[in-house]
């Protein structure tokens, strides 16, 4: 083709879309377009029609236990009471004041946070050691453990404290068996359970032995998730181990650590059985934590009241923890 031709060479027909109907304005392209995107379709209340089950019954488990227990603790309520002989007194904020000004209280109180705090603090470096020597070993090897883990979390609470019973028997246990074969170490009948931190002490290893499993497992997961660049180009920069998790791992996994402290605090301040069994159903003074405490209020000396504002101020101090979880959930939000 010459360029006399290409000069020529007609261009394509512009086509002209075609004229609006009668009675359509300068707006009614945009007003189809917000009826178009904006239209809800017929299913948008099937979700909470799906839901609807699950929440009535998380109403009727939870909800109405909750509001039982905020009447009672507002109230004078024991055996007669409980059989119908006498109505229910309203006593106000009596219960509250009682054991608020009772230094029996604050003592049981102080030893369920240390007994909290050491068990999370515990069973969060555990399981993050664990979780870290799993990345390092061969395949088969961390499906050994894997099964181990998950064999010891499925164990149910009773068989994991009367196992724990037998290995710290004063005169049949383990482990006595074992520190006694130290040269210059007899530890044939001592008792474990003679004074409170020893005995606590015991529990807590028994509370940890069956956190840790769901610990490193979430942890595990969280670890596949790091990115193999970040931490090689740490290594070039001269970080070691410790700055590589420090400055790159433990920032990325800070969400699922805080979510699994957060979890570990609310579970460990209502530890129950593993007291109450420990103890054979009478946990002595220095055993007492504010489950078992407020359990023995109501159901020993069959003081509802107190024992349901015992309970309710240890809902109170749990929902502290989980504002925590909240706020710094919000931060992790917000920097990211």
């Amino acid at each position: 083709m010459s360029a006399a031709e290409t000069t020529t060479a007609k261009a394509p027909a512009v086509r002209h879309a075609p004229p609006p109907g009668p009675g359509a304005g300068p707006t009614a392209g945009k007003q189809s377009g917000r009826q178009d995107g904006g239209r809800r379709g017929p299913g948008a209340g099937v979700p909470w029609l799906l839901l609807a089950p699950c929440l009535t019954v998380l109403v009727l488990v939870l909800g109405y236990p909750l509001v039982r227990l905020v009447a009672l603790s507002f109230q004078k309520f024991g055996q007669p009471q409980l059989w119908g002989f006498q109505e229910a007194e309203n006593v106000g904020l009596e219960n509250f004041t009682r054991i608020l000004g009772d230094g029996e209280f604050w003592a049981v109180v102080l030893r369920t946070v240390v007994f909290a705090g050491g068990a999370v603090i515990l069973t969060m470096v555990l399981g993050m050691l664990i979780a870290l020597l799993l990345q390092r070993v061969s395949p088969w090897v961390k499906a050994l453990i894997s099964i181990v883990l998950v064999a010891s979390w499925g164990m149910p609470i009773i068989v994991a404290t009367a196992i724990f019973k037998w290995l710290f028997d004063a005169d049949y246990g383990v482990l006595n068996w074992l520190i006694d074969k130290l040269p210059g170490v007899d530890m044939i009948g001592h008792n474990w359970f003679a004074s409170g931190p020893q005995g606590l002490a015991v529990i807590m290893l028994l509370v940890v032995w069956g956190a840790v499993p769901f610990v490193v497992i979430t942890l595990s997961a969280g670890l596949t998730q790091v990115p193999k660049e970040l931490e090689e180009a740490a290594r070039l920069d001269g970080a070691g181990a410790w700055g590589v998790f420090r400055y790159v791992t433990l920032p990325i996994l800070k969400p699922i650590i805080v979510m699994l402290t957060t979890l570990s605090v609310i579970w460990d301040m209502g530890v129950f059985p593993q007291v109450y069994v420990m103890r054979n159903g009478h946990p002595e003074p220095e055993f007492q934590v504010l489950t078992t405490y407020s359990f023995d209020k109501a159901f020993v000396v069959n003081d509802y009241g107190t024992g349901s504002a015992i309970a309710l101020v240890t809902v109170f101090l749990l929902l502290g923890a989980v504002a925590v979880y909240m706020r710094q959930m919000l931060k992790i939000g917000e920097v990211e």
